[in-house]
């Protein structure tokens, strides 16, 4: 089983104390005492207070500047207290490669039987070839490390893909993890691909590294203790994801289904290049985000047909034969939610939809823009589509048979009453949630508005909305509904039951 450790990264002993009785109380395997954190460390005093009365097996790491750490004195001083930490019982110990034969020599061999040496390398400036790292853990072996320890860093979220052949490979225990967002799926999946263990950390100011989750998270959203080499990975390619709330609500859905998958967020740069570089079966499913809808249809080998004819996909399948196929559930999730909003049937088989003759003006012609102008075409509505590319609006226009606008054009566009808004840009989307498509002055033109962004759950869009007197509808409502169609996808279970998972959590 992959353990769990947690990095203990305190100023002080008495607060490091304290937080490994949190550790052990939020459910970690073990923790990790980082002397080098410590402001006026003194070895003798502090290494007894620290371990005698841990209420977990420990890990000290006593780690110098020049490999990432806080430390910046002699290495006899460090190696003597690393020594101390084995002669009072530490269950493991972490050196340097670039120091562990100077390390053995200076212990003369010797360490207690019950204690584990841990060599290290860490590159913060990227992630070597599968071969380099192949011959970094050979020479980690042989200098006389019971558990191997290679952290790197991710520049793209592929660079992961090198670490988990290396681990798979390895004769002997290996912690393998990639550093940054992109690298969150090595410390994940370390369960999957055997890895020794695994960093969580009790909150986010409580960091040893770059991109380490939380105990929280690993436990209770990613659900780590249930990953083994049969599971499915499934997740959210986008850019950014770090807003997203689909890993909480997919993780909880699979949870209660029983089904044996995790889902991610997965901080790409390149979609094509992803799905080729992650093309096991059991990377099964995944979604799509922004910037990658509109790509996602070349990157598919076959295209349902609602969304070969949107031009869009956000959700692709990986069949057992390896072909990949593309959805489109976007578009269901937003006209239910909008028609919904507007007092009608929503459902996709209503034979009458609230929309049918209603001016709606989508703003955005991507993915989430191309989804609901052709829903609305779908449902009887008059669609005008604004964007700030105008080409790329007459492009989506011309498609479903609607009319082109500037994005500017919107402050005095009213040709008639009851009109519908609807936001289909990232604008106002965290972090950047200032932002709105249009003036607040303008929204008075409107009877309703809605906002694909959901987080946050308020936009400024909609706030100023509201403000106005103008019904609004959340992105929220979008989400869930594209997250069930998606999840039937991903699973085969019928849409009701995500639904009522869904209402728990939202």
């Amino acid at each position: 089983m992959t353990l769990l450790c947690v990095p203990l990264v305190a100023r002080t002993v008495e607060e490091m104390v304290a937080d490994a009785a949190a550790a052990a109380a939020a459910g970690g395997d073990l923790v990790e005492i980082r002397l080098d954190f410590i402001q006026g460390f003194r070895p003798r005093e502090h290494l007894p207070l620290l371990l005698r009365g841990c209420p977990l097996p420990a890990l000290v790491t006593y780690r110098p500047s020049w490999e990432g750490g806080q430390y910046e004195g002699d290495d006899t001083t460090r190696f003597e207290a690393l020594r101390l930490a084995m002669e009072l019982g530490v269950d493991y110990v972490d050196i340097e490669l670039k120091v562990a034969d100077k390390f053995m020599s200076f212990i003369s061999g010797n360490k207690p039987e019950k204690c584990k040496l841990i060599v290290s390398s860490h590159n913060y400036e990227y992630t070597p070839s599968c071969e380099d790292l192949a011959n970094l853990v050979a020479r980690i072996q042989a200098v006389g490390a019971d558990i191997v320890k290679v952290a790197t860093t991710a520049k793209d979220i592929v660079d992961v893909s090198r670490m988990f052949q290396v681990m798979v490979h390895c004769q002997v225990p290996m912690i393998g993890l990639v550093m940054s967002e992109k690298g969150l799926m090595s410390r994940v999946l370390a369960p999957k691909f055997g890895g020794y263990l695994t960093f969580g950390i009790l909150n986010a100011a409580k960091t040893s590294a770059s991109g380490q989750p939380t105990v929280e998270e690993l436990l209770n959203i990613y659900h780590i203790r249930h990953i083994g080499p049969d599971t499915k990975v499934l997740g959210l390619i986008a850019n950014p994801v770090k807003q997203s709330k689909s890993p909480i609500l997919h993780n909880k859905c699979l949870q209660s289904v029983g089904y044996n998958a995790v889902y991610l967020p997965l901080l790409g740069d390149n979609l094509a290049t992803f799905l080729k570089t992650y093309s096991s079966p059991d990377f099964s499913g995944f979604s799509c985000s922004l910037p990658f809808k509109v790509d996602a249809v070349t990157c598919c080998d076959e295209h349902d047909p609602v969304a070969k004819s949107i031009g869009a996909i956000n959700t692709i399948i990986r069949r057992p034969d390896g072909k990949l196929v593309g959805y489109n559930t976007d578009y269901i999730g937003a006209i239910s939610a909008i028609e919904d909003g507007i007092g009608g049937p929503g459902s996709k088989d209503a034979a009458i939809s609230p929309l049918a003759g209603r001016l709606i003006v989508v703003v955005g012609a991507g993915g989430a823009g191309k989804a609901i102008a052709y829903g609305a075409k779908e449902k009887g509505a008059r669609v005008v589509v604004a964007n700030r590319t105008y080409e790329k609006a007459v492009s989506l226009a011309s498609a479903i048979g609607g009319q082109a606008l500037r994005l500017a054009d919107l402050e005095t566009f009213r040709p008639e009453e009851g009109m519908i808004l609807a936001n289909a840009t990232s604008l106002g989307m965290y972090p950047n949630t200032g932002g709105t498509p249009i003036s607040k002055k303008a929204l008075s033109f409107y009877d309703m508005v809605f906002d694909a962004v959901y987080a946050p759950k308020v936009t400024r869009l909609l706030r100023e909305a509201e403000d106005c007197g103008v019904k609004v509808v959340s992105g929220v409502e979008m989400f869930i509904r594209q997250a069930i169609g998606q999840f039937e996808h991903f699973t085969g279970a019928p849409e009701s039951l995500m639904r009522e998972i869904a209402a728990k959590y939202t």
